[in-house]
C-alpha cells in the first residue's frame, strides 16, 4: 500500500516547525490576517528570522500573502489565501482531538 502523495505533500508543509501554528493563528485572527509584530509577540519563542523564513515558505506555497502597508513606519501584514484558509480549517479536527486527548505541561510560576 502507498501513502497518498497529496497527504505526503501536505505534511511536508505542516511538518515543518511553526507552519501549522502560523496557519492556525491566522485562521483565528480577525479577517484572517495579522501583522508580523503581532505574530512575533503571540507565537513565542519564535525568532524574527524563523518567523520571516516560515512566512516566506507559506507564501511560496500560496497559503498566505504579504502586504506592505505604507505607514510611518511601514508595517507588514500577512493574509491567509483561500487555499491557506481551507488548510487551516482542515486543522480544526486536530485541535478538537488535542483538547480531548492531550495534556498540556504547565510551567511552575
Amino acid at each position: 500500500m502507498e501513502v497518498c502523495p497529496y497527504i505526503e505533500e501536505t505534511f511536508k508543509i505542516l511538518g515543518r516547525s511553526w507552519n501549522g501554528l502560523i496557519l492556525h493563528y491566522l485562521e483565528k485572527c480577525p479577517d484572517k490576517n495579522a501583522h508580523f509584530s503581532d505574530m512575533k509577540r503571540d507565537l513565542q519563542p519564535i525568532t524574527n528570522r524563523a518567523l520571516s523564513l516560515k512566512l516566506s515558505e507559506l507564501a511560496d506555497a500560496q497559503l498566505l500573502t504579504k502586504e506592505v502597508i505604507s505607514e510611518n513606519p511601514p508595517s507588514v501584514c500577512y493574509h491567509l489565501t483561500e487555499k491557506g484558509s481551507a488548510l487551516a480549517v482542515a486543522l480544526k479536527p486536530l485541535e478538537d482531538w488535542a483538547h480531548t486527548h492531550m495534556e498540556l505541561k504547565r510551567e511552575a510560576n
